[in-house]
Parts: structure tokens; C-alpha cells; sequence
């Protein structure tokens, strides 16, 4: 029987981070996805590595899965350079704190290597849908092929954070918050993403996502860990995020890149159509603690459908508890709508583009998207 690789997502246990789980459900991974590996092959290791994250976090690929996959690579005679382009500046001092933090300097105890490459290269994209000029990092030209290894998080604007949206790491530290500025609209800014992915795609190898502890709730850094157990893998990004949203009780309409990829004809309509290798059933978290993509189903043209969408849409609110005053808030956001007052953050609404940068890079958690009283009773009645 012939294999569909755009459809076929790969599923196998792993129940926790130890090196006697980790390297068998990565040999079985790997043997799934028929791989070919030539010696000499120099293989880029996309991993997740948002910020200064600890892996206990579950903000973070860990550091485990990424050690153990350069090690049978190198086994299998590859070269291995891990990396990504966290949120920030894209500096070697910048790389190596988070390197330091996220403990992938492991990789080079084991002979391979972390991209310290911060150079950036510029793309020409005729067949995108919206980004057709961009830039990113260099680092990758200099690949044979490269692993997108993502992790499993709930994300403030997109709904999920999987392999789709692990790709935004090959665009350079300071230039992602001018793409948030630059495509408010959430169309557009999925959209941009799946450009992202089909850029890559000739290059990409595989698709790994580490799901055995995604993040739940105040995704995509300050969330809590939340137990799955598995290890997924895919040809297709856009296959691995519709099993993985439907793991985690997910819909499409929670989500902006999901529906997207389906009306790109990249992926299929559901997860009934993926030929899935492996008991997804075992691992489905009905109540997994979700971060819905803000207004993708309510708004309209005009005054009154853009009312509509202000009103339902969600906004990042502020615990005060929990602010530390460092100022990351108004030094992250693209639309420089934050300002510190009494060592918190006031947002200019009118002006707010909602792209959750703020939540996303606030150390403690103290922005997160939340919808008014008025939303959530209109969306209980919906």
C-alpha cells in the first residue's frame, strides 16, 4: 500500500525525559519515518527555544530529545548544528544565554555543535500568499537538510503553538515583533507562517514535535506543564498540528493556522483523514487548558463588524500581583503601545494590535489574553 507522507503523522510513547525512554521512541520515530541519512550529511536542528527558558518549564524543547536525536544522527556518520532565533536580539552573547538556560550546551559534550551563525540572508517568495520578501537566518543556508523539532504549547494569538509556528524561529530576534506590526490581521499573519513553512519545505527532513509535557494555558511561555506522553512526527507540518490540536481538544476555529492550511489545500480537512502510525487515542487530553486564537470567528467589514471583533475579541490583561516592573512589555511590543506607569504597563487599547508579544515574553506571567464579561457571555450563548 502507498504511503501518503503529506498525511501521515507518526505517534509513539515516551513517558518521560529519561535517557531509556527518549532513545527507543526516537529509534522508532526515526525507523517510522524511513529517513535517509548520508555520512557527512550536515543536519540543522530547528529546535524551540522561544527564551531564557528552563525545560522544567515545558516553554522549551527539552533539552533531552534534542541531545538523544544528535546523538543518533552522529551515530549515523551526520554532522549536527542545533539552534533557533529566540525572541531578542540575534547575538552570539544573546544565543548563549539561552543555550545556557534551555541546557543545550549539552549538544556539545556529545560532538555536535550550536549555531553561533548570526548573519541573515534574504528570501524572494513569488508563490507565498503573503510575504513574499523576507528575511531570516543564515544559518540555515548552510544545511543539508534541517529537523523542525517544536514542542506541544498553547499559544495567546494563535491558538497552538505546534510545528507550523515553530518555523517563525528562522526569522531573526528583533525583526519578528516589525512581521507582528506589519500583519495585525490574523489572516495575514497565519498566512505569513505557512509562507514561512513552504520556503522550507524543500530542505525540511522532518517534523518532530515533544509532546511528552506540552503547555497548557497562559501559552506559549508562561503556562503550566501538562502531562501527554508521546512523541509525534510528520513530512507535513500542517498533518502533525491537526493531530496534535486534536489531542488536545483543539478546533479549528480555536486555532488561525489550522483552517488556513486546509484552504491552501496543504493539509486535509480533519484528523480522520491523516494516516496516523500509532494509537493517538492513547494520548487525546479533553481538558486540556486551551488559549482560543483571539476574534477569528466574530467581526466583519465595516463600523459595526469592527466594534463587534473589539468588543468579543480578547485583549492581554495585566495580574498586578504578579509585574515586577521590568519594562520587557513596552521594550517588546512592535506597535509601541505600552507604557510604564507606577512600574506597570498601560496599554493603549485603541492603538493595540493584539499580537501578544507582551504575554508572550513577560517573565512572570503577569499579561495574559483574556475576553470581557460581555464576551463570554455572548460565546456561552453562541
Amino acid at each position: 500500500m502507498k504511503i501518503n507522507m503529506e498525511k501521515r503523522v507518526m505517534i509513539v510513547p515516551c513517558g518521560d525525559y529519561d535517557e531509556a525512554n527518549v532513545r527507543p521512541a526516537l529509534i522508532e520515530l526515526l525507523n517510522k519515518a524511513r529517513l535517509e541519512i548520508r555520512p557527512g550529511m550536515k543536519i540543522g536542528i530547528k529546535a524551540n527555544l522561544v527564551t531564557f527558558l528552563k525545560p522544567q518549564t515545558a516553554g522549551v524543547t527539552h533539552f533531552s530529545l534534542i541531545l538523544e536525536l544528535s546523538r543518533l544522527l552522529l551515530e549515523l556518520g551526520a554532522k549536527v548544528v542545533v539552534g533557533d532565533s529566540p525572541g531578542g536580539p540575534f547575538t552570539k552573547p544573546a544565543l548563549a544565554a539561552v543555550y545556557k538556560a534551555t541546557a543545550m550546551t549539552r549538544i556539545e559534550e556529545i560532538g555536535g555543535s550550536l549555531n553561533y551563525n548570526t548573519d541573515i540572508a534574504h528570501a524572494e517568495f513569488p508563490k507565498a500568499a503573503t510575504i513574499s520578501h523576507f528575511t531570516y537566518t543564515a544559518w540555515l543556508d548552510e544545511m543539508d537538510a534541517v529537523i523542525n523539532f517544536c514542542k506541544l504549547k498553547t499559544h495567546g494569538m494563535l491558538g497552538l503553538s505546534c510545528a507550523v509556528k515553530n518555523l517563525f524561529g528562522i526569522v531573526p530576534g528583533l525583526t519578528k515583533p516589525e512581521y507582528h506590526y506589519l500583519y495585525p490581521d490574523q489572516r495575514d499573519f497565519g498566512n505569513m507562517l505557512i509562507d514561512l513553512n513552504e520556503f522550507m519545505k524543500p530542505k525540511m527532513l522532518l517534523n518532530i514535535c515533544d509532546a511528552v509535557v506540552g503547555m497548557e494555558g497562559n501559552g506559549p511561555t508562561s503556562g503550566s506543564p501538562r502531562y501527554v506522553g508521546c512523541l509525534m512526527a510528520s513530512k507535513s507540518p500542517y498533518a502533525l498540528d491537526i493531530a496534535a490540536a486534536s489531542m488536545i481538544n483543539l478546533t479549528h476555529d480555536e486555532s488561525v493556522t489550522l483552517p488556513l492550511s486546509i484552504e491552501r489545500g496543504l493539509a486535509p480537512k480533519s484528523v480522520e483523514e491523516l494516516e496516523i502510525d500509532g494509537d493517538i487515542s492513547k494520548y487525546f487530553v479533553g481538558d486540556y487548558k486551551k488559549q482560543p486564537a483571539h476574534g477569528t470567528a466574530f467581526g466583519g467589514s465595516g463600523f459595526f463588524g469592527k466594534a463587534v471583533k473589539t468588543l468579543l475579541s480578547p485583549n492581554p490583561r495585566l495580574t498586578p500581583e504578579l509585574c515586577i516592573g521590568c519594562g520587557k512589555c513596552a521594550e517588546i511590543c512592535p506597535a509601541k503601545v505600552i507604557t510604564l506607569k507606577d512600574m506597570h504597563p498601560r496599554i493603549d487599547r485603541k492603538h493595540c494590535i493584539r499580537c501578544f508579544c507582551c504575554q508572550e515574553f513577560c517573565p512572570k506571567g503577569a499579561l495574559r489574553a483574556k475576553r470581557s464579561a460581555v464576551a463570554h457571555l455572548f460565546i456561552r450563548e453562541k
